[in-house]
């Protein structure tokens, strides 16, 4: 399966400092650690960081890094997007490549 998912805190800052340019790198940049650590194929864009992995797999990773974010705030927002395929890997980079066959295809 692939997991995109986007987390970030919110309310105050780490022990109840409030975060003045309302930046939260530093909270994502705990999660994607967590995310790279996990050893599961991963991607991160400006918007998402997505994963590939078997449910359980997946949804540890996730959680993991969504409590590494909760440290930077007292609440914590996740969105969360899952492609289910059983029985196919390799997805993660498999998808790109034949969308690019496609767009040559067309052109």
């Amino acid at each position: 399966m692939l997991v995109a998912f986007s987390v970030a805190p919110s309310g105050t800052g780490p022990k109840g400092r409030e975060n003045a340019d309302a930046s939260v790198h530093d909270a994502v940049a705990a999660a994607v650690r967590v995310v790279r650590e996990s050893g599961l194929p991963n991607r991160t864009d400006s918007m998402f960081t997505t994963i590939e992995g078997e449910w359980d797999e997946c949804m540890e990773v996730v959680r993991r890094a969504t409590e590494a974010v909760g440290e930077y705030g007292s609440r914590v927002s996740l969105v969360l997007k899952a492609d289910i395929r059983p029985g196919h890997t390799g997805e993660l980079t498999g998808k790109l490549e034949r969308l690019e066959q496609a767009l040559e295809q067309q052109a």
